[in-house]
């Protein structure tokens, strides 16, 4: 039975330095521990990392923009095909990011080794997905820090074990100590900056590997590459 916890409120923006999760920079050292350093309401996110596409945006267009291949966007963004819609965000495979990102989440100090921690899990449970995969990975991790059936830090949310079994394998079987690569880091900064592509999954799984029965019982929300995402019964 899940602990239960208070609803996380309040929400807030708080700026931290991605440049320190790149390059792994040392977290010892007064107040290095925590990224919540300084809140600034109302800025707007990176508008660098990503591209809300417009009316009469073509997927060609918009990779020249970008200094993109049309390829490249595509496999990125897990794109079948170069049909897009208005309102459709798209991840741009940048060669050199952004040294500052605004993370929006809930009221809670956020430490760098758990963005560190939250980087390991997505390039363990996502490696081979495109980027929109990744980001959608770190979503659900962050979701069940808001829910009620989960613990509240996001370190103590991927060590969870029920019934004496891990619920995420990249723990029990270790992978989730790789070094995580540029992708999966990139993708938990988005996942704590607020993007959720998976509208608010608690869980997810790969249909082609899970022997699970129980977690395919679960109301299916999307598909995003190999992974369904999936939330509570109501």
């Amino acid at each position: 039975m899940y602990k239960k916890i208070r609803m996380l409120a309040v929400s807030l923006t708080v700026m931290m330095t991605v440049t320190a999760v790149l390059t792994g920079a040392a977290m010892a050292g007064e107040g290095s521990d925590t990224i919540a350093t300084q809140v600034a309401q109302g800025e707007p996110s990176n508008p660098d990392m990503s591209y809300i596409v417009q009316e009469g945006d073509t997927l060609y267009g918009i990779s020249r923009k970008f200094n993109l291949t049309v390829a490249s966007l595509m496999r990125y963004n897990g794109l079948d095909n170069t049909t897009i819609l208005v309102g459709q965000k798209l991840y741009l495979p940048l060669e050199n990011p952004p040294a500052v990102a605004v993370i929006s989440r809930s009221k809670v100090n956020i430490s760098l080794e758990e963005v560190d921690l939250l980087a390991r899990l997505i390039h363990a449970e996502a490696r081979g997905e495109s980027f929109v995969g990744k980001v959608a990975v770190g979503a659900v991790i962050l979701n069940r820090l808001k829910s009620p059936y989960f613990p509240h830090t996001i370190k103590e949310v991927i060590m969870q074990k029920n019934h004496r079994v891990y619920q995420f394998s990249p723990v029990g079987d270790g992978s989730i100590n790789l070094k995580p690569d540029k992708s999966s880091k990139l993708a938990a900064i988005q996942a704590l900056k607020g993007d959720d592509p998976t509208n608010g999954a608690l869980f997810f799984y790969n249909p082609n590997a899970s022997s699970d029965t129980w977690i395919r019982t679960l109301p299916v929300i999307t598909r995003i590459g190999n992974h369904v995402f999936a939330s509570i019964k109501a």
